[in-house]
């Protein structure tokens, strides 16, 4: 429950501050944009089963890799409205991190052989858990 409330917390919650933070004069667009930019979620749909709760997306999907990460960075760091899009891309995986180290913390033996797995325990490890 904790889990799905921070998952989608952070997922439309987030999103909807940044934007009335920092996009004052037009967070209306910015909020759509980064509403958009779930749908780097599309990758799911290749992957079978399409949804499993015990599977970490960073990594895993070709949109949540790690190169894929690195270029939203980039974006983010761009001019507008493309640091928008890398914002809202940034904040999605960031968000799907964190959802993996909530499974990590759960499951211990679930992630092993996940190619997140170090990073995972790497954060753990930084933050005590």
């Amino acid at each position: 429950m904790t889990q799905s409330l921070v998952h989608y917390g952070l997922h439309f919650i987030l999103p909807l501050i940044i934007a009335l933070l920092f996009f004052k004069k037009n967070w209306k667009k910015a909020y759509l944009i980064f509403l958009l930019t779930m749908l780097v979620d599309l990758d799911h749909l290749f992957s079978n089963p399409i949804f499993d709760s015990n599977r970490c997306s960073i990594n895993f999907h070709p949109l949540h890799s790690f190169y894929a990460f690195a270029a939203y960075i980039i974006l983010a760091l761009s001019k507008k409205p493309f640091n928008i899009i890398g914002i809202g891309l940034v904040m999605h995986m960031i968000t799907d991190l964190i959802d993996c180290l909530f499974m990590r913390v759960k499951c211990t033996s679930c992630l092993i052989d996940s190619s997140v797995q170090n990073i995972l325990d790497l954060i753990l490890n930084l933050l005590k858990i």
